[in-house]
């Protein structure tokens, strides 16, 4: 039977779907639901890749392109719609805003477009600033800081694409992927929290928020740099 994998494949193109609605909520400027269904997508994004290996999806399916379909997605969900709610809300200057959304569209092209986006050597790997952009865009909505400061940001996210640096692939990297999988799940308790209080931005949910991304830029700061070490020894 060939049904149960075309199962997986459906559950990867319904992150599509959830991009449509959180496009349509940013066009009618309801920001909160469009960040819930972005939230939503990235959950999605999350679970799809369990779900495809237990189900061997590329065995059983093998002319199919599962991971094409998921780089598709993940644009959308991750990139675009992001972008477009960054864009539309006025978190970055007017006179920015097709320059600073183009630029993060470019980058993120290039980043997802780069052989080694994905990397398999002792460990998985994302390569260069892996485009969290829904992220990026829940946090600089929360913060409330000036569209300048918000524009300065995602430049240095922009330029953080480029440069070669290894980050935590969350569901395949296996260095303390339990204390991952644990505070990954808490972080996504937590901005759904975020989410749902929205106007509202006080409470504990931010700052509770912040200790999973600071883990992961230090555990993926650690990891690069073992890994670098671990290159420069094989070639001496």
């Amino acid at each position: 039977m060939t049904l149960t994998p075309w199962l997986a494949h459906l559950y990867t193109a319904s992150g599509a779907v959830t991009a449509l609605a959180s496009a349509m909520a940013v066009h009618t400027g309801d920001y909160r639901t469009a960040l819930f269904w972005l939230a939503t997508a990235t959950v999605i994004d999350g679970t799809d890749g369990v779900l495809a290996r237990a189900l061997r999806v590329k065995e059983r399916l093998p002319w199919f392109d599962g991971a094409k379909l998921d780089d598709i997605v993940d644009y959308l969900t991750y990139v675009f719609v992001p972008v477009f709610l960054i864009v539309r809300a006025g978190l970055v200057p007017p006179a920015l805003s097709m320059w600073t959304g183009g630029a993060v569209l470019i980058a993120s092209g290039y980043g997802f477009s780069r052989a080694d986006a994905k990397v398999a050597t002792t460990d998985y790997f994302f390569t260069g600033f892996p485009s969290y952009w829904n992220i990026a865009a829940l946090y600089l909505y929360v913060w409330r800081f000036s569209p300048s400061t918000n524009a300065a940001i995602l430049a240095l996210l922009v330029v953080l694409v480029f440069v070669p640096t290894r980050y935590v692939y969350p569901s395949r990297t296996s260095t303390w992927r339990a204390t991952t999988n644990l505070l990954g799940a808490t972080w996504g308790v937590c901005l759904f929290m975020m989410i749902w209080r929205l106007p509202a931005v006080g409470g504990p949910w931010m700052p509770l928020s912040l200790v999973f991304p600071i883990y992961y830029f230090v555990l993926s700061a650690r990891l690069s740099a073992a890994e670098r070490q671990s290159r420069v020894a094989e070639h001496s």
